[in-house]
């Protein structure tokens, strides 16, 4: 899909035939879950995937195999939760987290074996039919597919950590920094990569380079480097490095793709 395609493209469409559409339950529970909040956040998510599966009926548009997940783990949660005991929702609490990670990461990984990229539905949404069994566009989604499977096995991995070794919920490192830098890489590359592979098999050219991808990641680090900053547990010199080594190689990455991006002739 061209730019001028993007621009007359409604806004909703583009929204839902994003990945991140499907996503959007996950991470809003993944936000709101915690002590206390359990009911809302499984509530939340619940009603979101929902509108986002009647939106698409509504629409015409093809329902998705994620669509469909979002829908019944989240209502299934939301069950739970308003009919068991507390000693359950107690437990839901501390491990609610490492459920809904480790059931994402099921989904998605088991979208790739049963040979069904999880981002394969989205991206025929905004593409024309005759790509659809291109090898070249199946396998674009099964690397996208693939980079966000491996953000959901290290969230996982984390915050089995952080709750059944360490038994802290908010620990900086397993709690936030870990689960959340792989995702918004993944967001990233999600944005950049298709343009990328586009680029390279229309022919004009190779597309916007890594450094225009690495531009977005390593702000992450003056991220980390200053909420680091904030928490007394880590000395100053460790934020401060973060700070300067994410700001040093965001410049650095933003000038390398400024030169080597393609001109533009319109």
């Amino acid at each position: 899909m061209t730019a001028t395609e993007e621009e007359k493209e409604p806004i909703l469409d583009r929204i839902l035939s994003n990945p991140l559409a499907g996503l959007s339950p996950w991470i809003v529970y993944a936000l709101l879950q915690g002590k206390g909040t359990l009911e809302l956040a499984a509530g939340v998510a619940f009603g979101i995937a929902l509108v986002l599966l009647c939106i698409g009926w509504v629409r015409g548009g093809r329902p998705k195999m994620l669509e469909y997940a979002d829908v019944v783990f989240f209502g299934v949660l939301s069950i739970v939760v308003a009919t068991t005991s507390k000693s359950v929702n107690n437990w839901l609490e501390l491990w609610g987290g490492e459920i809904a990670n480790v059931a994402l990461m099921v989904i998605v990984v088991g979208s790739i074996v049963i040979r069904r990229p999880f981002t394969l539905a989205y991206a025929k949404e905004e593409s024309p039919e005759e790509i659809w069994d291109s090898p070249i566009f199946i396998r674009t989604n099964y690397i996208i597919s693939g980079v966000w499977a491996g953000s959901f096995v290290i969230q996982a991995l984390s915050g089995l950590y952080g709750d059944g070794v360490l038994h802290n919920q908010d620990n900086l490192w397993t709690g936030w920094i870990i689960p959340l830098v792989p995702m918004i890489i993944a967001v990233q590359f999600t944005l950049w990569y298709p343009k990328r592979i586009e680029a390279q098999t229309d022919g004009t050219g190779d597309g916007p380079p890594i450094e225009a991808f690495l531009a977005q990641v390593f702000p992450l680090f003056t991220v980390i480097g200053i909420v680091a900053l904030f928490v007394d547990d880590y000395p100053w010199p460790i934020g401060t490095a973060f700070i300067v080594v994410g700001a040093v190689l965001t410049k650095v990455c933003a000038e390398r793709a400024n030169r080597t991006a393609p001109v533009n002739s319109n």
